[in-house]
């Protein structure tokens, strides 16, 4: 049980880091009410997307990248490369955002409050039950943020009844925010990290099907409250007329809302944020990592602790790495379609599952999210390469 609720919170708050916060109260500001289909409809493609990966994951009790190699030789270790570089990339901004929650929170440099997001990761992957202390961290952090952001939504005073009704009649429409929300959620590692927690913890097989369900699922659940939570104060902000800051509109929401302990607790929760996500990212990203040599898996907190010390000197040298955050977000644009058309094939393929009957409304969902996730992954080529070779 405790592995499961911390592959839970782990896969939620992987998504819910600082640029989780920031999207959120940027789109709310733009499509204000109708945001709420958004997040209803890529709530659904969520889980299509996430139910195919967690479930073929426990049946072929391999990880993600070892499916991929199965489906087609060596497109595991592209797929392995890609996700390293990406989590590599966004941990620096994660570790950037924890400095920044820290700022916000008691007034240390962004710089200092980095070094000891970096300190605290390192501190719970040195622990003899590291894993057990993550999946603790991880859930402690995780219900605090949505706690204290549902404070602030409570005295916003959002509109809830349009909220409710735009969520399936909106007045606007954008398939390219759905699309870019679903990605944020689920794009990248962070489909595969509870699943991969779930591997490590033995909970595989068709046996466990339905916890790993559940489990999948109830992860989605996590992240979409907090995401409903921080949307609805954000529209409270915007509809009493107020216009957010564009340099931190997450932090203004807060402010306007709450005045200077608002403020405060948003450093609190970028804070959360960021330290969930730098566990999240460097844990996930060390399970790709093991493709690449067997000596690697026995040593795998070590490694996981030298991906957060490389991603913390990282920031701390030189600041924020612009070229490798444009380089990571157009190559996460194409992991998600990637990695989930390897597990749609592979759920197919008897030499790969067994006697395992896929569902098909499971394939269709999948599907759907991959041929949307190609549009974006194309889109975020196009418009990255240009700034890459400025």
């Amino acid at each position: 049980m405790t592995a499961m609720v911390g592959a839970i919170f782990l896969m939620a708050t992987s998504a819910i880091g600082p640029g989780f916060l920031t999207q959120t109260a940027v789109f709310t500001e733009q499509l204000l009410a109708s945001f709420a289909f958004v997040i209803l409809a890529s709530i659904i493609l969520d889980i299509g997307a996430q139910l195919n990966i967690w479930r073929i994951i426990a049946v072929t009790k391999m990880k993600g990248q070892e499916i991929a190699n199965t489906v087609l030789p060596g497109l595991g270790y592209v797929v392995a490369f890609l996700i390293v570089l990406g989590g590599l990339a966004f941990n620096i901004g994660n570790v950037a955002g924890g400095g920044l929650g820290f700022n916000a929170m008691i007034g240390f440099s962004p710089t200092t409050g980095a070094l000891l997001t970096g300190v605290i990761g390192v501190i719970i992957f040195s622990l003899k039950e590291a894993q057990v202390a993550m999946d603790k961290i991880v859930r402690y952090l995780g219900a605090l943020m949505i706690l204290l952001t549902a404070y602030v939504m409570v005295v916003s005073h959002p509109p809830y009844g349009e909220a409710v009704l735009r969520s399936v009649v909106p007045l606007e429409v954008d398939v390219l925010t759905i699309v870019t929300v679903v990605g944020g959620t689920v794009g990248g590692y962070i489909s595969f990290a509870g699943g991969h927690r779930l591997l490590d913890a033995g909970i595989t097989g068709k046996e466990n099907l339905r916890q790993v369900t559940n489990t999948s699922i109830t992860g989605i659940a996590v992240a979409s409250v907090m995401r409903i939570v921080l949307f609805l104060a954000v529209l409270g902000v915007v509809s009493a007329g107020h216009v957010l800051n564009p340099d931190n509109p997450t932090a203004s929401v807060f402010q306007i809302a709450a005045g200077e302990i608002g403020y405060r607790i948003f450093g609190l929760v970028l804070f959360a944020a960021g330290v969930t996500s730098v566990i999240g990212a460097a844990y996930t990203s060390v399970t790709f990592l093991t493709t690449f040599h067997r000596n690697i898996e026995p040593y795998k907190n070590y490694w996981t602790i030298g991906f957060i010390v490389l991603s913390t000197a990282i920031f701390v040298m030189i600041g924020e790495p612009v070229m490798l955050l444009i380089l990571a977000g157009a190559f996460n644009g194409l992991i998600l379609p990637i990695t989930l058309g390897c597990i749609l094939l592979a759920a197919h393929r008897p030499s790969i599952v067994g006697d395992y009957k896929h569902p098909l409304w499971m394939t269709i969902f999948g599907a759907i999210v991959v041929v949307l996730t190609i549009f974006l992954g194309i889109r975020t080529m196009f418009q990255m390469l240009p700034q890459i070779f400025a």
